[in-house]
């Protein structure tokens, strides 16, 4: 069943609204069925995980292909009525150009955000210098606005995730990457209340998403306090299903137990909760 109830429109608008004031959580799903899960505890806007997608096609993350990706993100925008943010990598491409005819197949998907990355992939030179990046999101920024310039766009700062953990030069990132014309902006890998605090002060007033894909001390409304705008959790809702589906998998495999089972909720919980969401779906 394809979304029937609100508008790429007004996804959009509404996505745009929540990052105005106040601080929000956008899980990350990775198929139709969590992302109707998640819709159905109540969550205000979705995010796409590349690492999850991966993963659930055998594959290693950021080793999929971009017709793969796009037919993905287009099915989870229209699998709910929430506004959905693409995890799009890089680009899909080195060059601005590139970029840009990217983002413009990700705006026809039906996302009401999406973010680029300045990380290359590549050990050597894991970054792209910073004059490389603003001109690729630049080329975004363009891409979006001949759409109409309804679609957000997150400029991350990938430094403490390619093993670059300087905050000075995050810092730098992240506000070349505001003034390029960048919505909202991510540096994945800030984790204390100092490195936060400092983001959000150098990014203002433009919001702040932050990463907690780990046990952490901070509650929401502690990451609220700091300034933050919006919190996504990266591939860990991911990781932990695979967490508790492998420790099941490794108790058959070598013991013969089954007793991993202990923690899996029933068939007929499942069954209601979804037929439940369809119904919504259908009735609205």
């Amino acid at each position: 069943m394809t979304n029937r109830t609100t508008s790429t429109a007004d996804k959009r608008r509404s996505f745009r609204k929540l990052h105005e004031s106040g601080c929000f959580l956008i899980p990350n799903p990775w198929d139709v069925g969590s992302a109707r899960y998640l819709q159905g505890l109540g969550f205000k806007a979705l995010a796409s995980t590349s690492a999850g997608l991966a993963w659930s096609l055998g594959r290693a993350d950021n080793a999929l292909s971009r017709d793969q990706v796009l037919a993905h993100l287009h099915e989870i925008a229209e699998a709910t009525d929430l506004p959905l943010n693409a995890d799009f990598e890089s680009g899909f491409g080195s060059s601005p150009a590139d970029v840009a005819e990217s983002v413009g197949l990700a705006v026809e998907a039906g996302v009401a955000g999406l973010s680029i990355e300045d990380a290359t992939g590549d050990a050597t030179q894991p970054l792209f210098p910073i004059d490389d990046a603003v001109e690729r999101l630049c080329a975004a920024r363009h891409a979006i606005d001949r759409t109409g310039g309804d679609t957000l766009l997150v400029g991350r700062a990938e430094c403490f995730l390619v093993g670059r953990p300087d905050l000075d030069e995050t810092l730098t990132r992240l506000r070349a990457y505001a003034n390029a014309g960048a919505d909202c902006l991510y540096a994945p890998g800030l984790r204390s209340r100092e490195q936060i605090a400092a983001a959000v002060a150098a990014v203002a007033p433009k919001p702040l998403n932050l990463l907690v894909g780990w046990p952490s001390d901070l509650t929401l409304a502690d990451i609220a306090e700091l300034g933050v705008r919006r919190v996504s959790i990266g591939g860990a809702l991911a990781r932990s299903a695979w967490g508790g589906f492998a420790r099941a998998a490794q108790l058959l495999a070598t013991e013969g137990r089954f007793d991993g089972f202990t923690d899996a909720l029933s068939g007929g919980e499942l069954n209601r909760f979804f037929d439940a969401q369809l119904n919504r779906l259908s009735d609205t």
